[in-house]
């Protein structure tokens, strides 16, 4: 079983958990299938971060520290994480990792899988771990960072999550062979998908029509429904239910929270309907979606 000792989220995280149907669609795509991510996130001053995994993790689990310390312990040899060092967790093992009880790490971090993805483990696991230490901190990992996780959160397209895991793939290889590239972040103008995302993530414990969103946006609902969906993959309102149950997996996965209370959190006041919605997306149930955070 695994042991997951956290009382509330971290002020400031972000994680992504891909419902199963798109997961089924990474693993079998051709330009995916050999290196995929299957969750990812940022957690800032993880205070009380701590996971034991007996049986380990089905995927390679890859952490950058910029900020604090934590600690690593596999086969009863620990590894000290400090800022500006990184690690991969190999899959399958039993491990530990948590943060430091008086300077609690801050942490990026990659779930991974695939052929390359076993390749690129194979490639750290022979190199010098020395080289893992002091890599210089630089701003374009973090731009990457935010690119990567943008992608993967903002749109479900398959050209998109194909270039995401391609950018995943680079970004945790940079590390691999500590060769740094440069990378451009280029700042777009908001347009009104952008504009209606934002909304529509800041306000996740409300409920909206296509009515009130065209309204409050000056669009006709047509014009407002077919480019969302031509943006994003997904109807405006399917993403928005999407976009709940990725909040509720966050709370299920790093909170103590009922299952009755993450429903009212992000605006479902009915937690027999909240399940339902659940598992259309992540294909199990909130509560066995949670048991299977422990295994």
């Amino acid at each position: 079983m695994d042991i997951n000792n956290l009382k509330e989220g971290f002020l400031g995280q972000k994680m992504v958990a891909f419902p199963k149907p798109i997961l089924e669609q990474i693993k079998n795509n051709p330009i995916s299938k050999n290196f995929y991510i299957s969750d990812l996130g940022y957690y800032p001053v993880a205070n009380h971060h701590f996971r034991s995994r007996k049986k380990g993790s089905k995927e390679f689990i890859f952490i950058y520290c910029t900020k604090g310390k934590g600690e690593i312990i596999i086969n009863n040899k620990k590894t000290l994480i400090t800022p500006n060092s990184f690690f991969i967790i190999p899959k399958k093992t039993k491990h530990e990792y948590k943060a430091d009880d008086t300077n609690p790490w801050s942490i990026y971090w990659f779930h991974f899988n695939g052929p390359f993805g076993k390749e690129i483990y194979n490639r750290y696991s022979k190199t010098d771990s020395n080289n893992y230490k002091n890599i210089s901190f630089s701003k374009s990992i973090i731009d990457q960072f935010n690119k990567i996780f943008d992608l993967f959160n903002n749109n479900y397209l398959l050209n998109h999550i194909e270039y995401a895991n391609l950018l995943s793939l680079n970004f945790i290889s940079s590390f691999v062979y500590y060769d740094f590239q440069s990378i451009s972040n280029t700042q777009q103008n908001k347009n009104l998908v952008d504009s209606v995302k934002d909304y529509l993530l800041n306000n996740l414990d409300k409920n909206f029509t296509l009515d009130e969103l065209a309204s409050k946006f000056n669009y006709s609902k047509s014009y407002l429904h077919s480019k969302f969906k031509l943006n994003t993959g997904y109807p405006v309102l399917v993403f928005f239910k999407l976009k709940k149950v990725q909040k509720a997996c966050e709370y299920l996965s790093y909170t103590d929270l009922s299952i009755k209370e993450i429903s009212y959190q992000i605006g479902f006041n009915d937690p027999l309907y909240f399940s339902r919605i659940f598992k259309s997306f992540m294909g199990k149930s909130p509560r066995n979606y949670k048991q299977s955070q422990r295994k």
